[in-house]
């Protein structure tokens, strides 16, 4: 087993140039209500819609979310599909993007309609223009790109047949990166092999993998066989061939075929999980993994991006958890940190029509007095949600020497009870905005405090939530034990 938080940190201080098509991913999610009496369809009650950077975009956005920078070079017409994405783009912190403008053609732009109770598509409409580009912007684009490859670790060309990757980008991009020692991974759209040639990895899916070697392609050994046929064509170091809920077969040129089966997953949508794979892939070669582990890196990026609606992209902690032993994985991610993103936890768990509560503290030293609050809390809800001041709020709160243990350490040892459901740090003195943002069913503290007391109580109290006030515990007090031990311990 590799050592992934070390492979972790390295891959966040790589630098990917992503070249390749571009596009405005738009899901639009209903209920389906009936089926529409002029045309035997299904009609779908919208009720929210999300847009996202798609296509090449989104291999850029996953290397940004695995903590890496990535410098994105790409296409985009004079529209307001194209406004948005860039706008989008200069909002990526680790993001730098070069976007050449063809007034004469649309931005690439996908709709899918999804039905939100089933996450099943039901129809997508695009507006594009699947033909390469023109000359003059297939020369823009050269000079546009071949200047920021010394800046890259690595190089990645997303190719979805949009227009960007012409074979002139493509030879000139491959032959220079060549040249200065770069790796080039290509995610292929064509099914001639051949104009990727000196690439280092190709990753196409099983099926244009049987396309390119007009082939079956249909078992872990003619997979491996049409691979090392394509291999010719391309001129490549490997390659990568995926195949949805059946795995990932890596064929080295040198070597034996190594197949991983795909993680077991809710699989929700399948929207840019090629992205997902192709930025961990890229990612995992530059901090110099070996075949074996970037392909498992690969595959469990891969099983977090499908686990997620619409376009999505996959985190360095969301990661981790895929390779962390068993045992570790329920306190692992009960934790959030400050400024996580608490969004998917409540929507899941209102959607399901759970009652949420919400206890706080600093929870220096754990007592019995923490756990009967906590247990009693538990009891009063159905997922309690434990804010955490950090270490900085400690210390303004109860002065120098405090907290006895880092927030790293508390959050630990509260999200391995069996009482608390999620565990989030907050920065602030009070837990005013946590309590604003979750908006809790239930409200509980020591009964040492009076209602009017109790921090966030008027916003419980607003939105027809209750506040629970559970009896303390005698003889038991954080300060009290601090002060004992050290008394103890001069």
């Amino acid at each position: 087993m590799f050592d992934f938080d070390a492979l972790s940190h390295a891959m966040t201080s790589q630098t990917v140039l992503c070249v390749g098509d571009l596009m405005l991913d738009e899901f639009i999610y209903g209920e389906v209500s009936r089926i529409s009496p002029e045309a035997p369809a299904p009609v779908i009650a919208v009720q929210r819609s999300e847009t996202n950077v798609g296509g090449a975009g989104n291999v850029a956005r996953n290397v940004a979310s695995l903590g890496a920078r990535c410098i994105f070079a790409g296409l985009i017409g004079e529209d307001e599909a194209g406004a948005k994405l860039k706008a989008a783009l200069s909002k990526e912190d680790r993001v730098e993007s070069v976007l050449i403008c063809d007034p004469s053609r649309p931005t690439t732009r996908k709709v899918r309609f999804v039905s939100e109770h089933f996450s099943t598509h039901m129809l997508r409409a695009d507006w594009e223009l699947a033909s390469p580009a023109s000359g003059d912007i297939e020369q823009k684009l050269i000079e546009a790109i071949v200047p920021l490859l010394p800046r890259a670790d690595i190089v990645l060309l997303s190719d979805y047949a949009k227009g960007v990757l012409t074979a002139r980008v493509i030879r000139n991009v491959i032959d220079c990166a060549c040249k200065m020692g770069k790796r080039v991974i290509v995610d292929p759209k064509s099914a001639n092999f051949a104009i990727y040639r000196g690439a280092t990895l190709l990753t196409p899916n099983r099926k244009e993998l049987a396309e390119a070697t007009r082939s079956r392609a249909d078992t872990k050994k003619s997979i491996a066989d049409a691979a090392r046929d394509a291999m010719q064509l391309a001129d490549c170091e490997a390659m990568l061939v995926t195949q949805s809920e059946h795995g990932m077969t890596l064929v080295p040129r040198k070597g034996e075929a190594i197949h991983v089966p795909a993680h077991p997953v809710n699989v929700r949508d399948v929207s840019g999980a090629g992205d997902t794979v192709a930025a961990a892939l890229a990612l995992a070669l530059a901090a110099k993994a070996d075949w074996e582990t970037a392909l498992r890196v690969a595959n469990a990026a891969a099983a977090v991006a499908v686990s997620k609606k619409g376009t999505a992209i996959v985190t360095s902690s969301e990661l981790r958890r895929k390779f962390l032993p068993h045992a570790f994985l329920a306190a692992e991610e009960k934790i959030m940190p400050a400024g996580g993103d608490l969004g998917s936890h409540l929507v899941d768990w209102r959607k399901q029509g759970l009652r949420i509560g919400f206890t706080n503290g600093c929870f220096d030293i754990l007592h019995p007095g923490h756990v009967k609050v906590l247990t009693a809390a538990r009891g009063a809800c159905d997922r309690l949600v434990v804010g955490l001041n950090s270490d900085a709020s400690v210390k303004r709160l109860k002065g120098e020497g405090r907290p006895v243990q880092n927030e790293r350490a508390r959050s630990e040892v509260l999200a391995a009870l069996e009482a608390v459901d999620l565990v989030v740090i907050f920065e602030e003195d009070t837990p005013l905005n946590l309590i604003t943002q979750i908006r809790p069913s239930v409200l509980v503290k020591g009964g040492d405090y009076a209602r009017e007391q109790v921090i966030g109580h008027e916003i419980v109290a607003a939105n027809g939530g209750e506040i629970v006030l559970v009896d303390i515990l005698e003889g038991f007090s954080t300060t009290s034990l601090v002060r004992r031990a050290r008394e103890s311990h001069p």
